[in-house]
């Protein structure tokens, strides 16, 4: 649908309210609900054991709690697509255009979806720092590339999702509790 409406830009194709949550759902989907959970941690889940030769990672339930946390965090966001005129605020959520004034029960499902899926990618990244610090030894070798990567990847996610967090927080405290952060 975007790539269709940028195609032809006189057509009006999409309204420009219409265009704006579909970019910011694709943004948002795609950030938060393939790229942060298929790519990280699908992959790791998968070859981190395997590279690190041990049956499992180091806590399977965090594993398998931070897993089922996305199907919820993900209907939330596609609820909040099809809510009122869907999230129009950009994939930053862009602060005017997340007001209340701008959009209602929506934005507010959003921001329950990413604190979600921010809680998942902050419990999945602790169990790949501890597994890959804790079982390196078992396999009795040095770490290779990929273990590497995906530990500085959960230490990155782990000191920038709770920021993220607090500004979500903030975000939803400006809309409900008349707050000006």
């Amino acid at each position: 649908l975007i790539r269709w409406s940028l195609y032809n830009p006189g057509a009006m194709f999409l309204d420009p309210v219409t265009y704006n949550a579909v970019v910011t759902s694709h943004a948002l989907v795609m950030i938060f609900f393939f790229v942060m959970p298929v790519m990280i941690g699908g992959f790791g889940n998968w070859l981190i054991p395997l590279m690190l030769l041990v049956a499992d990672m180091q806590f399977p339930r965090l594993n398998a709690f931070s897993f089922w946390v996305l199907p919820g965090s993900l209907y939330l966001m596609l609820m909040s697509n099809i809510v009122e005129n869907g999230v129009g605020a950009g994939w930053t959520i862009y602060p005017p255009l997340s007001t209340y004034s701008y959009h209602g029960v929506c934005m507010d499902l959003a921001i329950l979806s990413l604190h979600l899926a921010g809680i998942s990618s902050i419990f999945s990244s602790i169990n790949f720092m501890v597994t890959i610090s804790n079982m390196r030894s078992v396999g009795g070798h040095l770490l290779a590339l990929f273990p590497w990567s995906i530990k500085v990847t959960s230490f990155l996610l782990l000191t920038t999702l709770p920021v993220l967090a607090g500004g979500l927080t903030m975000l939803l405290t400006d809309r409900h509790f008349n707050t000006s952060f």
